[in-house]
């Protein structure tokens, strides 16, 4: 049964106060327009208290719309007070309601800087954990504490070392060729041509080798293993590891580690061989040097050395893109659109690691050493 409407008007201290009751409908309007008009008077505010409103349809609303442009016309006010859920659906259809409050002000530069440096501390935070907690899963792996699944370190070794073969392989070539080529312009100024195969040794197997590996590698294993990971997440199947008393770090990050770890090296050492192999064919067909000439000068021109500092950048480089993906990969929360913008940011920071660790191993091995 419909509850009888009603209209009631008080007194209060900031002035009338006219109450609204039971079902409204096109029916009440001409004895809602009566009440409008006898508690609004003047310059007056007029209080609206639609609490105990049960039912209340668009003709009540556009009455109300009315009262409001009236009363604003002569000076006065017509303001919501309490509202039921019925009565606030029904207003909220018209966008009639209490004023928004203004949008909070943009933050500033100070506080934008504030808020980045605080995301970025406690995000280097979480990957130290990851970094400390993946390192104890390998090292237990290793002194055999923890068991090692042998054919997913093999399968994961078979991905990222034997499949990317291909492209480190002509990469580096190409970056040889190209290096001994910018090279031989400058020095056969000065009649310096044999030097080319100084600056082509050391500079691949110093430098431009575990640096072009190692951001190949990012951007084809790093990134697999972030999106492996995040689309396992995203489908439970590492809480479903949990469930089951297995720890997701060992099955999941260790083989993928080892792996990383055991192939980038054996990679920068074929590629080291494929860009020595670039300038030695500029050498000999462009420069017209005798191959043995060539090669007798670059091993003079190297140290054992030379290709150790290599290798050591290249386990770190490694280590620093496998924990990058892992790191990206458990981080993901919500959908697929996020595995993809989870492994996009893998590939950028992966990147940016090498750069930097580049950077600070250049100035440990020829600075400090």
């Amino acid at each position: 049964m419909a509850a009888v409407p009603q209209f009631k008007v008080d007194q209060s201290a900031e002035g009338p106060v006219l109450r609204l009751a039971g079902t409204l409908g096109r029916p009440e309007v001409r004895a809602l327009v009566a009440a409008l008009q006898t508690a609004s008077t003047g310059r007056a505010t007029l209080t609206l208290d639609l609490s105990a409103v049960v039912s209340m349809d668009s003709a009540i609303v556009a009455t109300l719309i009315a009262g409001w442009r009236q009363a604003q016309a002569r000076g006065g006010k017509l303001i919501l007070g309490a509202m039921s859920p019925v009565a606030e659906t029904a207003l909220a259809a018209f966008r009639v309601g209490p004023a928004q409050k203004a949008p909070p002000s943009p933050p500033t530069v100070i506080e934008a800087l504030g808020a980045t440096a605080l995301s970025t501390r406690s995000a280097f935070l979480d990957f130290l954990q990851l970094a400390a907690d993946v390192t104890f899963a390998v090292g237990a792996a290793l002194v055999r504490r923890a068991p090692l699944r042998f054919s997913a370190v093999i399968e994961q070794a078979i991905d990222i070392g034997s499949r990317a073969l291909g492209i480190v392989g002509l990469i580096t070539f190409l970056v040889g060729l190209t290096v001994a080529f910018q090279s031989a312009y400058q020095l056969q100024q000065f009649g310096a041509a044999i030097y080319v195969a100084n600056l082509t040794g050391v500079s691949m197997v110093r430098e431009m080798a575990p640096l072009m590996c190692a951001i190949l590698v990012a951007g084809r294993s790093g990134s697999s293993i972030a999106a492996e990971i995040a689309t396992m997440k995203v489908q439970e199947e590492v809480d479903a590891l949990q469930v089951m008393g297995m720890d997701p770090l060992r099955y999941l990050a260790v083989p993928r580690m080892l792996a990383m770890t055991f192939t980038i090296p054996l990679l920068t050492a074929m590629a080291d061989l494929l860009g020595i192999l670039g300038g030695f064919l500029v050498g000999i067909f462009y420069l017209d040097i005798a191959p043995v000439a060539f090669i007798n000068q670059m091993l003079s021109s190297m140290v054992p050395w030379d290709l150790v500092s290599g290798l050591i950048k290249s386990v770190a480089f490694a280590w620093g893109i496998g924990l990058i993906g892992l790191y990206y990969g458990f981080k993901v929360q919500g959908g697929a659109s996020e595995v993809g913008r989870m492994t996009t940011a893998s590939v950028v920071a992966s990147i940016f690691y090498i750069i930097v660790a580049d950077c600070l191993f250049s100035v440990l091995f020829y600075v400090v050493l």
